[in-house]
């Protein structure tokens, strides 16, 4: 065959026919300084992976923590440059040819996604909790996650004093698949967000030091679960461009209020039917609740915040909630809010049982990790509240929410990893009785974390159910925000209780003690205790930022 007719065969095949002139092919145009916080943390995150390549192994803990903190400083003062500089506001806009919105909840959300996961990589770095190994200091991670539990291989590893500093760069790429995933303006750029912060968080619960069994199993059921929930998700995408002929935000929410039509002849036979419409925004909503940890797709949170080791579930609690409940926001506000009359009623449910299901659970716990997985699905179900109140004070309630609630769980994760026995950390709540006598401290600040987890007044929990309750009683849910209440009244009883516990019971002689962190972990749990007071005493200046940015663009 000639290479004239192998030129010929090739660009028939790649659609290419002889073009007239003036035709021209049009470049993709990417906004790199509007992207630049991903870009950062992304780049950061592929050096991570060259530093475990090419950095000796005594330099690869500080390399990573290093590169980890300067990244997600850098992508924080990216954030704010973007604010500062009206993206956030007038110059919202649509970005990357359509697939990312640059706007006021983008960047709000990703601004707390890094402040969170900032604080809480100071508690992977932690290497003064557990007693040194031959000599090494140790983190809370496997000494060589690839080896079996209990086999030669990882007796030796745990010899040589290895650590497993490769989770510095899973952190970053999972932060960057969060940043991504409350600012996708199409579908396809939500799955791919999901799919790349997930993946990161289903090995770094597998890697716990101790118990690794428990933290094996608790990373194969959140895969397993995830998956479900990842193919509800595809599933949902395809009958939604099967209904719209298109994977983008603003075209599927045009052919639903019916000012856009006729796009696709391909699709003629399917596009406009409801069938498809409804189904498949059920299907992606469905995979939203799942990462949010609502009733009934809860059932991974205690299993996996319980074997996950504790500064992952820390970081995984507060930080995928945010961009959880960012995509979900998008999704319902600039996609489907000609289907409110559809969703609403759903959402109502889902919010009472999740309300309800996580505060009475709660209650039956012995275990401070489930205890607080289980709040977790409770607050979930308070955040839907504002999310159900389809009004701007709705988006703002929620931003300001998820705010709070990041923060006091970081601190409070990071609280938890202190109190320790001679098998590490000491979980079950028998082994926190008295500890108000033995660390007034740490029971002090866990107190505090407890009272705004359960709404105290002068507390940020306090500020933030206001908020959300409020956003909902205007949006016409009354009847929801009395559920709220009552949910909090029941949640406030188990929260009370560990306190009790901690202050007004004789510890055990043979109770755990509580481990002296370095300034790392300290830091993490002074930062949550200050957020939580600034947000309870003056919270008038954050409801404001939250109310500014509250608007998505279209």
């Amino acid at each position: 065959m000639s290479a004239t007719a192998v030129h010929s065969l090739w660009t028939t095949m790649g659609g290419v026919t002889s073009a007239a002139p003036g035709d021209t092919f049009t470049a993709p145009t990417i906004e790199y300084a509007q992207l630049a916080p991903v870009l950062i943390v992304v780049g950061a995150a592929v050096l991570g992976v060259l530093a475990e390549a090419f950095v000796p192994r005594r330099g690869r803990y500080h390399t990573q923590v290093f590169l980890t903190v300067v990244a997600l400083a850098a992508a924080f003062a990216a954030v704010v440059g973007l604010a500062a500089g009206g993206y956030g506001t007038t110059k919202a806009h649509i970005a990357a040819m359509g697939a990312i919105a640059v706007d006021g909840p983008a960047l709000f959300l990703q601004g707390t996604i890094l402040l969170v996961s900032m604080v809480a990589v100071f508690t992977f770095a932690e290497r003064r909790l557990d007693p040194g190994t031959h000599g090494n200091r140790v983190d809370s991670f496997a000494a060589q996650a690839g080896s079996v539990p209990g086999s030669d291989s990882e007796k030796a590893a745990v010899r040589a004093g290895f650590t497993t500093t490769e989770v510095f760069p899973l952190v970053l790429f999972a932060v960057a698949g969060m940043l991504v995933f409350p600012a996708a303006n199409d579908l396809l750029t939500l799955f791919i967000a999901l799919e790349v912060f997930s993946l990161p968080l289903y090995l770094l619960c597998a890697v716990a030091r101790r118990k690794r069994l428990m933290s094996q199993e608790a990373a194969v059921k959140y895969f397993l679960l995830g998956a479900f929930s990842s193919a509800f998700l595809l599933f949902g995408i395809a009958l939604l461009y099967g209904y719209a002929g298109s994977v983008s935000y603003a075209t599927i929410a045009g052919v639903v209020d019916g000012s856009v039509q006729g796009i696709d002849p391909a699709l003629a036979d399917t596009m406009g039917n409801d069938v498809l419409l409804l189904i498949g925004g059920a299907m992606i909503v469905t995979g939203l609740l799942f990462k949010v940890g609502a009733v009934p797709f809860h059932m991974w949170t205690p299993d996996v915040y319980q074997g996950a080791p504790t500064p992952v579930t820390g970081f995984m609690a507060a930080a995928t909630k945010v961009a959880a409940f960012g995509a979900l926001l998008r999704l319902l506000y600039v996609v489907l809010p000609g289907l409110a009359w559809d969703w609403r009623p759903v959402m109502w449910a889902v919010a009472i049982v999740t309300m309800l299901g996580g505060a009475i659970v709660a209650i039956t716990q012995t275990d401070i990790k489930r205890l607080l997985a289980y709040s977790s699905i409770a607050h979930a179900g308070f955040i839907l509240a504002g999310v159900i109140a389809t009004t701007p004070q709705g988006i703002s309630s929620v931003l300001f929410y998820l705010v709070a609630y990041s923060f006091v769980t970081v601190g409070a994760f990071a609280v938890v990893t202190l109190v320790r026995d001679a098998g590490g950390e000491a979980t079950h709540l028998s082994k926190w009785a008295g500890l108000g006598r033995r660390s007034p401290l740490v029971a002090a600040v866990f107190a505090v974390f407890l009272l705004a987890f359960a709404g105290i007044p002068l507390t940020s929990g306090f500020s933030g159910k206001f908020a959300v309750f409020k956003a909902a009683a205007e949006g016409g849910a009354g009847g929801l925000v009395v559920v709220g209440v009552i949910s909090s009244a029941i949640a406030a009883f188990f929260y009370i209780r560990v306190i009790v516990l901690m202050f007004f019971s004789e510890p055990k002689a043979d109770g755990p003690t509580v481990a002296v962190p370095s300034p790392l972990t300290m830091t993490t749990i002074a930062v949550g205790v200050a957020v939580t007071l600034v947000l309870g005493l003056a919270p008038q200046y954050f409801l404001d930022l939250a109310s500014q940015a509250g608007v998505f663009v279209r």
